[in-house]
Formats: structure tokens, sequence, C-alpha cells
């Protein structure tokens, strides 16, 4: 067991050694993600007369791709892809365009779950995590809704919304309300800085939907141009919801799992949390790749500043450190997601099956 003095010298340690990002290994990451979309698109116009395999099978290895790239943007907002600042934000907001999400909006709130990790009440995660007690609080119909809306299976719904509908709505509604708050006050000479708005954080945050929204759709009605429009929108929403699958369950499994810790704001530990609420997932090498080895989360939340390109070796070298964190073969992730409630008095999550067999409350 670790003293506090030896906790701290061990993660000081690991900051200095493997928090160091690189300019070219930031550009190269990007280029493999960027490259390979561009190529996949042509050969989706290519093969649309006569091989609809070859599109299939091209919209597939989209939607990995744009996994890919989702997980890059996540790192650009821990400034952890690129030594340089500004190269993290231009190569961020990029990367959001690509995956439909304003970056610096969706990177403050990620930001907030960091800081508040293994603290279950002040964020739920993904699923929204019910406790016991309102969970046994539900009616029949209620928990059954409560369990389907949470399987897998619905994941690229999920995904399709989360990723292709949610901020093009956001961003509509908050532009709705800013032109009647305009049109309200008109001749009134409050700037737009000093104007909350709804839906929206802050005007800034407005301001990157906005350019995300603009660019992201001038760019579609290029592709829908170039490709076809209904070919374009079919390998679109397919590809797009299936990495936005892919992305919900990768984020949720990283804490949702059998008896992942989840404390209350009374005795919460963030650093215990990096330990024993966070998983290790033991992916084939392919896969870590297509994930940008995000499936070294523990080391992340250990310290967000490492470059994902710097997590398996900072994980190989400080292995004793992580022997408790809980490991997931990608078999496993289904039974792990089938952890949704929060068991306050045990703090940790539960499953359905566990609550059930306690008998009556």
């Amino acid at each position: 067991m670790l003293t506090p003095a030896q906790w701290q010298a061990r993660k000081r340690a690991i900051v200095d050694v493997y928090a160091k990002p690189s300019n070219r290994r930031g550009l190269l990451q990007c280029l493999s993600v960027f490259a390979p979309i561009a190529g996949l698109w042509i050969a989706i116009r290519q093969a649309s007369d006569g091989s609809p395999w070859i599109v299939a099978a091209a919209t597939l290895a989209l939607s990995l791709f744009l996994l890919r790239g989702f997980v890059l943007m996540h790192d650009c907002g821990h400034d952890s892809l690129f030594r340089s600042k500004s190269l993290n934000r231009q190569a961020g907001f990029l990367l959001g365009v690509l995956a439909g999400m304003p970056q610096p909006v969706w990177a403050e709130n990620h930001r907030f779950h960091h800081v508040t990790n293994g603290n279950w009440a002040r964020y739920r995660g993904p699923l929204n995590v019910a406790c016991v007690a309102d969970y046994l609080a539900m009616n029949a119909g209620q928990r059954r809704r409560y369990r389907y809306s949470r399987d897998i299976l619905l994941s690229p719904v999920a995904g399709f919304l989360y990723f292709l509908v949610n901020p093009r709505i956001t961003w509509l509604r908050a532009s709705v309300q800013l032109l009647r708050r305009r049109l309200v006050r008109k001749g009134n000479a409050q700037s737009l800085a000093d104007v909350p708005l709804p839906y929206c954080g802050s005007p800034a945050h407005y301001r990157y939907m906005t350019w995300n929204n603009l660019l992201l759709l001038g760019a579609a009605g290029v592709m829908a141009w170039a490709v076809g429009p209904w070919l374009f929108l079919a390998c679109y929403a397919v590809s797009g919801s299936l990495a936005g699958a892919y992305g919900i369950v990768l984020f949720t499994v990283q804490h949702n799992f059998e008896h992942s810790y989840a404390s209350a704001d009374e005795g919460w530990d963030r650093d215990e949390a990096a330990l024993l609420g966070t998983s290790f997932l033991v992916l084939p090498r392919w896969l870590n790749w297509l994930t940008a080895d995000a499936a070294y989360h523990h080391v992340h939340h250990l310290c967000a500043s490492v470059p994902n390109y710097r997590l398996a070796a900072c994980h190989r070298e400080h292995e004793l450190l992580f022997a408790g964190v809980k490991r997931v073969s990608l078999f496993e992730i289904p039974a792990a997601l089938k952890y949704v409630l929060w068991d306050l008095t045990a703090r940790r999550l539960v499953s359905v099956t566990e609550v059930a067999q306690r008998g009556p409350a």
C-alpha cells in the first residue's frame, strides 16, 4: 500500500516521463484518419454503380476510422495530441467537424467528467445510471424501459442521436432563441457577450457550434454533389451511427463494469477512482490502433496529459501500480455493460440481476 507521499511521487514520475506530446506524431495520427477516410469515400463513389458489397465494406471501415478520429478529438481536448496548444485547437476543430461535434464544447463537458470521475452523485455516466433505491421505486413498466434503453443493441440509435442529430438540433434551437432575443432587444446596445444563451453554455460555445455546423453542412453538400445525395446520406448515416455506437460503448465500459468504484461526495477519492473505477480493456492490437489506445483508460485518468501514443508504454512500466485495475476483454464488454445500477451503501455499481436476487426491498 503506497503512502500519500509515495503515490504523489509515482504520479509525478509518470508526468515527467510520459506527458510529452510530439507534434510530428500528432500530425501522423491525424493523417492516419483523414487520408483513409478520403480514400474510402473515393472507393464508395467508384463502387456505387455495381458493387454494393464494396460500398457496404467501405462504409463499415469508414465507421472505424471515424471512431479513431473521435478518440483523437478527445485527446485534443486535453492538449495531449500535440505539444502546441494551437495545433491541438486546430486539429480538434477539424476532427470535431468529422465527428459532427463542436470539439471545444464537448471537451469542456468531458473535463467535468475527469474532475468528478468515480463520484456518481455528480456524474452518472453516458447511461445516466440510477441508484438502486430509485430503480426499486419504479413500477414494472418503468423498470423495463430503464433496462431496455441501456441495452447494447440500442447503441447505434444512441450514436445516431448523440453525434448526428442532437448537435444540429441544439444549434438550431440556440440560433432561434438568439434571433428572438435580438428582435426583442432591437436597438439595445448590449453585445452578444453580455447575453446568456439557452441550449449552450456561453456565447463562445455558440460560436464554436455555429462554425462546426456551417463547415459540416458545407462539406456534406459538396460530398452529396460528388457522391450522389442518397448514397452519401445512407453511407454517412450508417457509418456515423456505428462510429457513435462504438464510441458510446467504449467510453461507457471504461467505467461501467462489475462492482466498479462508485462513491458519493462523502469519502470520494479521485486517485482511488482512477484505479478501481476505470477499466483496462484487453483488446486485439489492430483494435488498439483503431481506438488510439483508449483501452488504457486507467492511465489516462491518472494523468490526462499523457498522449495516447505513450499510454501503453506507461502501463507496461508501472504495471504493478495498475495490478488492481479491472481487466475487461473484448467479448466481456456486453456482460460488463449490465452493471447499470448504483449501490450507494456498497459504493459500487451492481447489475439488475444482483438487485433482483436480494428479494423484495
